[in-house]
């Protein structure tokens, strides 16, 4: 995984450099450069976030198989998803564009890939916004529960959870500046945050579980008689909390040094929450007093159950606070990334409403109406939680099955189209192909697993409609290529396009030809 020394590659400049990247790929340059290499890193880091995906499903983990299962699948997914980011890595180190998975698939495929590639992204990044955002309201309400008294409904937390969403909107329409700052502090908080927690939970509580519970106590609640079945729905955990790692890559036309920068940022934030994800999570199952009680708790929330038994309640309180703020810095990443690729992808004319969806702020930059649509679809997903039991873990298991496949398959066309790709500064060398199969392979088998029922019996409201999710975006998908693939439009490496000409680059309709690029 070492940099190559290309030539073509160095820079003298990194702005114009970047800029003359991007015009080669097929775009002028529209958002603000104003992200360093640690702000792109923070960015997939603040995504991932360990203190919101690990704990949000940590309760999912516990009832479907215990300690055991929460520690040995954290140990075991951590290297195949890093096989899948660095493979991903080293195709994005080629082609830095906003767009990226979908414009990925478009140079190594051709059209229909990328179109599906496109959506399946643009899935789970939408039921990634849903998922953190629903958990942010949920972990809020357990805080609520022992500051107040307050007991959560399905109605409270949608409310809850509707006001979080319209934060995030508001922060993201103040530009990158902002962004660069809250996702750099982001990093920091949640490195932190994850170290007062662990040493709390190390310290301070009399009693911990001994090794015997936390690596061998299996917990079957899910209804399902055989054990193998439950502890492969218990590898939804690591999955949801490892994914996100493409924000770097949505990221890059507001990054500078994107070629290098955007792929080790990928890299990077997988492993660092990888391992730091995997010793709180320790720390967690170590202090539990209660095991029943920790499932059954009144808050809602297990792990604010654990705080609460372990350390008392002031402490609980101020370290769900600690969680609550990262798992928000989190939610605002996971908003910015999404719009952008709602941007990059009507700006190639592949999302109804295009001409709507890709317009820009003349004083910011941001594509603020990819940034409500991105928010309103994330409430709609989380809707079913008003009358399904299951309803969260199923969107979890929407983001899952939208960013696994559409990780998978730019990586798949590298290894069939080896004569299509030529390597960016960041590459795997001759580890490329290996790390690739492993990742495809292992992206096609979670895909399959998470589409099947999670509890049983299966009912009305303990059905798991991530299928359904992904049956409508992919019916959508198809019927918006019957009709308007004429619109599409995704520029070849290397090549112009005339497709810049067709599209408004601010909100204020000044004119196409102020960006028009040249054809070589």
């Amino acid at each position: 995984m070492r940099t190559s020394a290309h030539a073509r590659w160095k820079r003298s400049e990194p702005m114009d450099d970047d800029e003359r990247i991007l015009k080669d790929l097929g775009y002028t340059q529209q958002l603000h450069r104003r992200m360093g290499a640690f702000g792109n890193f923070s960015a997939s880091l603040s995504v991932i976030s360990i203190m919101s995906g690990a704990l949000l499903l940590f309760g999912y983990g516990l009832n479907s198989g215990g300690p055991a299962v929460v520690v040995w699948g954290w140990l075991a997914v951590g290297p195949l998803v890093l096989c899948l980011a660095a493979a991903l890595a080293e195709i994005t180190s080629r082609y830095p564009t906003s767009g990226g998975l979908y414009y990925m698939a478009r140079q190594l495929g051709g059209e229909r890939w990328s179109w599906y590639t496109g959506w399946l992204n643009l899935l789970g990044l939408l039921g990634g916004i849903a998922a953190q955002d629903y958990g942010i309201a949920t972990f809020t309400a357990a805080w609520a529960n022992l500051q107040f008294g307050f007991v959560p409904t399905p109605g409270s937390l949608l409310v809850l959870f509707a006001v979080v969403l319209a934060l995030h909107a508001v922060l993201n329409l103040f530009g990158t500046r902002l962004m660069n700052v809250l996702t750099s502090l982001s990093a920091w908080w949640h490195v932190a945050g994850a170290v007062i927690i662990v040493g709390t939970l190390a310290l301070v509580p009399s009693h911990h579980q001994p090794a015997g519970f936390v690596f061998s106590e299996f917990t079957n609640n899910t209804g399902w008689p055989s054990p193998l079945y439950v502890i492969l729905l218990g590898m939804l955990l690591p999955c949801f909390a490892l994914a996100g790692y493409d924000t770097s890559a949505h990221l890059s036309e507001e990054t500078r040094g994107a070629s290098l920068a955007t792929a080790r940022g990928i890299v990077r934030s997988v492993a660092v929450s990888w391992i730091a994800g995997g010793i709180l999570l320790g720390a967690l199952l170590f202090a539990i007093q209660d095991y029943t009680g920790t499932l059954g708790s009144e808050t809602g929330v297990p792990v604010a159950q654990i705080l609460l038994d372990a350390l008392g309640v002031a402490t609980a309180k101020a370290l769900l606070l600690v969680i609550i703020v990262a798992q928000f810095l989190c939610g605002y990443t996971v908003t910015a990334s999404a719009s952008r690729m709602i941007y990059a992808f009507a700006r190639d004319g592949a999302l109804p409403g295009s001409a709507r969806w890709q317009k820009t702020s003349r004083r910011t930059a941001v594509p603020a109406n990819a940034v409500w649509l991105a928010v309103g679809v994330a409430f709609v997903l989380a809707l079913p939680s008003l009358y399904s039991a299951t309803a969260f873990s199923a969107v979890t298991a929407i983001s899952v099955v939208g960013f696994t496949p559409a990780y998978a398959i730019p990586v798949l066309l590298r290894l069939r189209h080896r004569d299509r790709f030529t390597p960016g500064p960041w590459h795997l060398g001759r580890w490329s192909r290996p790390i690739g199969w492993v990742a495809v392979l292992w992206a096609a088998g979670v895909t399959v697993l998470f589409l099947l029922p999670q509890s049983s019996p299966v009912t009305a409201t303990s059905f798991n409609y991530t299928s359904v999710a992904l049956l409508v975006a992919l019916t959508m998908a198809a019927l918006w290529w019957h009709f308007g693939r004429r619109s599409y439009g995704v520029p070849r490496s290397g090549t112009a396009s005339a497709h810049d000409e067709r599209r408004p680059t601010t909100s204020s309709g000044s004119s196409p030809d102020a960006t028009r690029m040249e054809t070589p």
